[in-house]
């Protein structure tokens, strides 16, 4: 492996997707993710899991949890943090390309980031037609944003703990097309399972304040189904499952969920 080599802008795009999939207690040399992604660099895993703890260090979501980070980041580590923060609709579809071009992933693949396991290229169930350049850049995003909240829920329905990927969706709590600041940032993420999903998009069920289920009198008109009481009843009133090192939902999009879109009457 290469030793003493300067970083460079696409390697630091590829790192800092990485960061944003993985929780600060993840970045080590022994994490899964970290030793795929510097063999794939060239590079040791102490390296980049180096390069992910300077990125920490200039994270201010870390250090209002008194988290530091590494010092040493580098000016060209601050440059590209910063663009990354100010143009999340850019470079976050840029450092998504960036990572599946160095894992050899083509338009009929997808790329899943799994802490657990590393990173693992898979078929897509369907084959998308030819696309403009703007939606490819959406769907990048996309892309990022289901993987970068799958792994912040520690890849598990907050609500029921259901653990297969493959029935899990990143949903949004403030909707992609009203909002779309909003549309990339993990805080207003959920990793739901797919019924869950369907329920919080329609309004069906909201969170309040401390992040307890909240039933609408819809579902609660059909509680005596056998159903609708395993997948929904037996969940109310219970705390979303959010692990201790993670990004929390954003309290006020919850409340503009409950406000504009939860049906409640």
């Amino acid at each position: 492996m290469a030793a003493g080599r300067r970083w460079k802008k696409e390697e630091l795009l590829v790192v800092l997707n990485l960061y944003h999939k993985l929780n600060f207690g993840q970045f080590h040399q022994r994490q899964p993710l970290v030793i795929a992604l510097a063999q794939k660099l060239d590079r040791t895993p102490s390296s980049v899991a180096m390069k992910l703890s300077n990125f920490a260090s200039l994270d201010p979501a870390l250090k209002l949890r008194g988290i530091k980070g590494l010092e040493g980041a580098s000016q060209l580590d601050r440059t590209t943090w910063q663009e990354l923060k100010e143009l999340p609709e850019e470079f976050i579809p840029a450092s998504e390309q960036a990572i599946r071009d160095l894992f050899g992933a083509d338009e009929d693949s997808v790329i899943e980031v799994v802490p657990s396991e590393g990173i693992k290229r898979r078929s897509r169930s369907v084959n998308l037609p030819t696309e403009t350049v703007a939606n490819v850049k959406q769907r990048r995003g996309q892309e990022f944003f289901r993987e970068a909240v799958l792994n912040n829920f520690s890849g598990c329905c907050g609500i029921t703990g259901l653990s297969l990927r493959e029935l899990l969706i990143a949903s949004h709590i403030l909707p992609w097309g009203k909002y779309p600041a909003e549309r990339l940032n993990v805080s207003n993420g959920l990793c739901l399972s797919r019924l869950h999903d369907a329920a919080f998009d329609r309004g069906l069920i909201a969170f309040d304040d401390e992040l307890k289920l909240i039933l609408s009198n819809r579902i609660r008109s059909v509680l005596c189904e056998n159903t609708v009481a395993e997948n929904f009843g037996a969940y109310e009133g219970e705390a979303l499952n959010v692990p201790a090192d993670a990004i929390l939902p954003d309290s006020e999009f919850l409340a503009r969920h409950r406000r504009e879109i939860f049906c409640d009457s």
